[in-house]
């Protein structure tokens, strides 16, 4: 029924999970029962490429061996820290991200440097994504230190500019300072959790998706889940206008908090006849097919 646009796993665990609450991932094996349980068929598995996130740092070869070890069921994107061939602004990360292609990866991700979004080792890579014309998954954040993503302003003017400047690059946008843009003027309280109540005044994301066809919703976590929730009329109104570019996720990292509320709200809105067939397998499953041409 769905295909997962956001998820993470790690090829092996040797330790339980740590009680001081310190973030292990998913192993392949952990996730299937979930997946299968959800009615998941497959996911696009983002591999940790930053330090920022965690407390470690993956490679781009076991999420290779994962998706081998279950070719049916995971979907490859490979991860590039903008930071990485001598962290300059002119490394040739064209050429990594071809030879992750090459290898099948169908895009990169999830960029979670935290740098502004306009440094220019982030634009290095943006062009870089730009030339190889594949996705790539971002994850945003209103603030430098203490936390990760690529640093954006209330507005999101900054990628406003990437989207007009790489619009071979199909952004795939995601995190809680992404979804917060649904209303107008968040604060920063609400760009760094879920924000509640009605949409009073259409925000920055839909401004953009209208603007800018290489701008994708992935809707996966809490951010996309309760972006639609927090207001039942304006996400029927758009998830219909946006059909065609909103693509279901997870993002589920820990097995033992998995949690897949997007799945059972649109499934929701499905049958209570709010939003058609049509638009449900859509943004269920078959927008991510076509748009990484699977």
């Amino acid at each position: 029924m769905f295909i997962d646009c956001h998820v993470h796993a790690i090829e092996t665990r040797t330790c339980p999970y740590p009680a001081d609450g310190k973030q292990l991932i998913s192993t392949p094996e952990d996730l299937l029962p979930i997946y299968d349980k959800v009615g998941i068929e497959k996911g696009v598995i983002l591999p940790i490429g930053s330090p920022d996130s965690t407390h470690f740092v993956q490679s781009n070869e076991e999420m290779l061996r994962m998706v081998a070890k279950y070719p049916d069921r995971f979907i490859p994107f490979c991860n590039v820290d903008p930071r990485c061939l001598y962290n300059s602004g002119s490394a040739p990360l064209e050429y990594v991200l071809k030879y992750y292609k090459d290898l099948g990866c169908k895009g990169v991700g999830e960029v979670t440097a935290n740098l502004d979004m306009d440094d220019p080792r982030v634009q290095n890579l943006f062009q870089a994504a730009d030339n190889c014309g594949i996705a790539l998954t971002f994850h945003l954040s209103p603030q430098c230190g203490n936390t990760y993503g690529l640093i954006e302003d209330m507005g999101l003017k900054k990628l406003e500019k990437a989207l007009q400047k790489f619009h071979k690059v199909k952004f795939f946008g995601h995190s809680q300072a992404f979804w917060a843009e649904m209303a107008a003027n968040p604060t920063v309280e609400q760009r760094n959790g879920y924000p509640k109540g009605k949409v009073e005044e259409e925000g920055a994301i839909a401004k953009l998706m209208r603007k800018y066809p290489n701008l994708y919703g992935d809707i996966s976590a809490g951010s996309g889940y309760h972006a639609l929730e927090r207001d039942e009329e304006y996400a029927i109104k758009f998830l219909n206008e946006f059909q065609d570019r909103l693509m279901f996720g997870t993002d589920i990292c820990q097995p033992h908090k998995a949690s897949t509320p997007l799945a059972f709200y649109l499934m929701k809105l499905r049958d209570e006849k709010k939003i058609s067939e049509a638009v449900f397998n859509k943004v269920a499953r078959e927008n991510i097919i076509r748009i990484l041409d699977l």
